[in-house]
């Protein structure tokens, strides 16, 4: 998993999962200290993710102009 498409779509899936415990933990708890900290993670996550793909794209788009 070298390529930024490989990273990217662990980190989407991590925040995936992030999401998803927020939405139990403010379910379940209202809006605490791990809610607002699952929410951030997951922000960080799906971003990085949304960024690294975006970033393979531009890889790869700039590889096929160079031909």
């Amino acid at each position: 998993m070298k390529s930024p498409l490989g990273h990217g779509v662990f980190y989407l899936i991590l925040g995936v999962f992030f999401v998803y415990f927020a939405v139990n933990s403010v379910n379940e708890n209202g809006w605490g200290f791990f809610a607002y900290l699952f929410v951030a993670f997951a922000t960080y996550d799906i971003g990085a993710g949304l960024r690294l793909i975006g970033l393979h794209f531009k890889i790869k788009k700039h590889m096929k102009d160079k031909k």
